[in-house]
């Protein structure tokens, strides 16, 4: 049986290599020559042509002569005749391509019903769309990211200015001062969030790898945005014991931290978060180490099917109601931290509740 990934879809088989192809072309090219070649001077030296005009050693000195001669012309006809046919899907490939890197999204490829064909042109199909929809999120999040950084701005300048002019109440100019403090941490979140996606993009090697406490980083994190929790009246569960492992101790923080807000975020009013810790053994083949799943699971509307594919891109918000809020790079972070440490991440979703899954090697023997 194929074995299938986590998200139960069977692994497809690789394409059967153009080289391979293309050897098998060329060997039978040569055979077609050989033979025609064969055949041609067969007929000569049956007519008598060969015999009465030369004989002897200068016979077989003229018949390879001839039969080289003959091989060129007769192969160089074949090959660019039949060459011709497999290679018209590469040249659709090359000027496709060409449109590609000039910018044109829009592009797709149409090569026949040939089953080589039709997995190239569905390979590349799927680039280009995806190609398109990062630049379509790109180009969001340039606009969405200017505004939402703007206006902080213009609130603080506009209040400080307030308070510079004087013959403001004191109550009034608490109020002030409030806002200011807020915008001001709305500016620092949005400017952690793309620093942190920067920093992790460009990250190759896991560093500063040792053993802690879980469970304990995790209740600190909740900790760290009881205002927000509470705000909103959220019930907040924690079900674990504790539960040890080797990472990175500030890259997981970052995880726990973006997965609680964005939970907290699309709870309700009077909603609840759940947080629960499994450890997983190892399998019995020896081949994968023991892992440990952290779940943040949070009350409220369901994500749909296709932003679940996508919601881990950066840049990328499913729901756009919530978009002054973040700046859609948060759960991007997650999926790059999680992949560093070897682990996997996934969310599931229900019309009552949405729950994030994160599966991490508990040892470093893992990592």
């Amino acid at each position: 049986m194929r074995k299938k990934d986590r998200t139960g879809k069977r692994k497809k088989k690789a394409p059967l290599p153009l080289v391979i192809v293309m050897t098998v072309l060329a060997f039978l090219i040569l055979m077609v020559t050989m033979i025609f070649v064969i055949t041609f001077t067969y007929g000569l030296m049956r007519l008598g042509i060969i015999n009465s005009a030369i004989s002897g050693h200068m016979a077989m000195t003229f018949i390879l002569i001839q039969f080289g001669i003959a091989s060129i012309f007769v192969g160089t006809a074949i090959s660019f005749l039949v060459v011709r046919i497999p290679l018209r899907p590469v040249n659709k490939l090359i000027e496709a391509m060409d449109r590609l890197a000039e910018g044109d999204y829009q592009t797709r490829l149409h090569l026949g019903e040939h089953r080589l064909g039709k997995k190239l042109e569905t390979s590349f199909n799927k680039l280009a769309e995806e190609l398109g929809n990062t630049e379509m999120l790109r180009s969001d999040f340039v606009n969405n990211f200017s505004h939402e950084f703007k206006t902080p701005i213009v609130s603080i300048y506009g209040f400080a200015k307030l308070l510079r002019r004087g013959h403001v109440e004191e109550e009034q100019a608490r109020e002030y001062i409030s806002i200011i403090e807020q915008e001001s941490g709305r500016l620092a979140d949005m400017a952690t969030n793309v620093l942190n996606l920067t920093k992790v993009e460009n990250q190759m090697i896991l560093t500063d790898v040792k053993e802690y406490n879980l469970s304990e980083q995790i209740r600190r994190c909740v900790l760290l945005l009881e205002k927000k929790w509470s705000a909103k009246d959220l019930e907040i569960s924690c079900e674990f014991n504790e539960h040890m492992i080797a990472a990175n101790e500030e890259m997981l923080q970052q995880v726990w931290i973006n997965l609680l807000d964005n939970a907290i975020k699309f709870s309700p009013e009077s909603g609840k978060v759940t947080i629960w810790v499994q450890e997983n053994p190892p399998e019995k083949e020896g081949r994968y180490p023991a892992t440990v799943t952290v779940a943040v699971k949070n009350t409220g509307p369901a994500i749909r099917e296709e932003d679940r594919e996508r919601i881990f891109h950066k840049f990328y918000q499913a729901d756009t109601s919530h978009a002054s809020q973040g700046t859609g790079v948060g759960l991007a972070v997650v999926k790059k931290i999680v992949e560093l440490h070897r682990g996997s991440v996934w969310v599931e979703s229900t019309e009552t509740a949405t729950t994030f899954r994160v599966e991490l090697p508990r040892g470093q023997e893992g990592i």
